[in-house]
């Protein structure tokens, strides 16, 4: 994986990561690129993504596994703006339910009974999408607060 630093020296990619940020998977469809907002976990310098049966990114990424991550942590009342690109492959691969118990907790909390509906049964219909960085681009795109006059 080559990491580009443009003008993100002082950026702790692995803390980034750890945040529970949301990403967007941008996938190709007959030359077309789509966008999916989504949940992730990075673990082995891989981002883990779950795929249910009403998305359509797993099919995409069967047709061509291709694609770019993008992430952003940004807080406007302190003007950060940390920009993560990546450029890789990804794969679908099978359901593992404690994999996805562990990015959904990320997100919603440890305590399983607490979850909305939706993340509570997750079964082998669902899918993990497996996306290998080749390129990762941290970008420091910060900018200074006007000052108070």
């Amino acid at each position: 994986m080559k990491i580009i630093r443009d003008v993100g020296e002082g950026i702790d990619l692995e803390r980034v990561l750890a945040k529970p940020l949301v990403a967007h998977l941008a996938t190709v469809e007959k030359d077309l690129p789509r966008d999916s907002p989504v949940w992730f976990l990075w673990e082995n310098e891989k981002l883990w993504i779950i795929g249910t049966a009403a998305d359509s990114f797993p099919g995409r990424i069967l047709n061509n596994p291709n694609c770019a991550v993008g992430i952003a942590d940004f807080h406007s009342a302190t003007g950060q703006f940390i920009h993560i690109g990546f450029r890789g492959r990804a794969e679908v691969k099978q359901f593992d339910q404690s994999l996805a118990e562990k990015l959904i907790a990320r997100y919603l909390g440890p305590n399983a009974e607490t979850w909305d509906l939706r993340f509570q049964h997750l079964d082998d219909s669902n899918v993990l999408l497996c996306f290998t960085p080749e390129t990762v681009v941290v970008r420091d795109q910060s900018y200074r607060l006007p000052s108070a006059p």
